[in-house]
């Protein structure tokens, strides 16, 4: 990998970390540059995976204030989330390459989807919220699973189905539930990251060069990132995720 290729998977690195603070849908820049410099798909998904960790790491620390008081609940969906992601990153290695390329697209659709309906599912949330569990109960723990299979498995946007879990079944703040979500999103690209690391081949440069940009990235994201207005941020997130629809079928 060249030298710009380095620079550049940096560059998108600070921009997916601090989306993921935010929003959670930072792979959808990540994964597609990989793809368009070269990197297999499941290889470019597994170094994605793997070079995100720092960021998810960073973001963590920057909510930590909106984190006092929660450490029973994440240890109890971390759980979740640890056991989900072990399965999503064995399903992502021992199915076929081609189903991973067919239903990764069939997930960024979705992923774009559920960004551009943001704005109506946290409505949605919020006209519930006087009916949520105040310990989210079985229900949520078998959704924070689920999404732990998908976040195992692919990624894109596990932050958006995250959120909007937390909020419909936790009496909280949207900002608790925010943190929440960066580190149950630590914990899955933490498992999937140790279990490809072991069983996988990961492309250290290409997860180096994201891993570098994503710690700054996550860092920024969540001093800073409710600053940046909504519209403009979902817009980027959906013309990127076109482009890896794009990349990963005509690439």
């Amino acid at each position: 990998m060249t030298g710009w290729e380095l620079a550049v998977l940096c560059a998108v690195g600070v921009v997916a970390g601090a989306i993921n603070a935010v929003v959670g849908s930072g792979s959808l820049i990540t994964f597609p540059t990989l793809v368009a410099l070269g990197v297999d798909p499941v290889t470019a998904n597994v170094s994605n995976t793997v070079g995100l960790v720092p960021g998810s790491l960073t973001a963590a620390y920057g909510y930590r204030t909106e984190l006092q008081g929660q450490r029973d609940r994440l240890l109890r969906l971390g759980a979740a989330s640890a056991l989900g992601a072990l399965i999503g990153g064995i399903l992502l290695l021992f199915l076929d390459p081609d189903v991973f390329e067919f239903v990764v697209v069939a997930l960024i659709a979705l992923a774009c989807v559920l960004v551009l309906t943001q704005p109506r599912l946290n409505a949605w949330v919020a006209a519930r919220r006087e009916e949520a569990h105040p310990h989210g109960g079985v229900a949520l723990w078998l959704g924070v699973l689920g999404s732990g299979v998908y976040g195992g498995y692919f990624g894109a946007a596990q932050g958006v189905l995250l959120i909007g879990l937390l909020g419909i079944f936790l009496d909280d703040g949207l900002q608790r539930v925010n943190a929440a979500k960066n580190v149950l999103a630590l914990i899955v690209n933490g498992v999937a990251a140790a279990f490809f690391i072991v069983a996988a081949d990961v492309d250290w440069q290409a997860a180096s060069g994201v891993a570098l940009g994503a710690i700054v990235g996550g860092f920024l994201g969540a001093r800073l990132g409710r600053r940046i207005p909504a519209p403009l941020l979902r817009g980027v997130i959906v013309v990127v995720g076109i482009a890896a629809i794009i990349v990963l079928v005509y690439g």
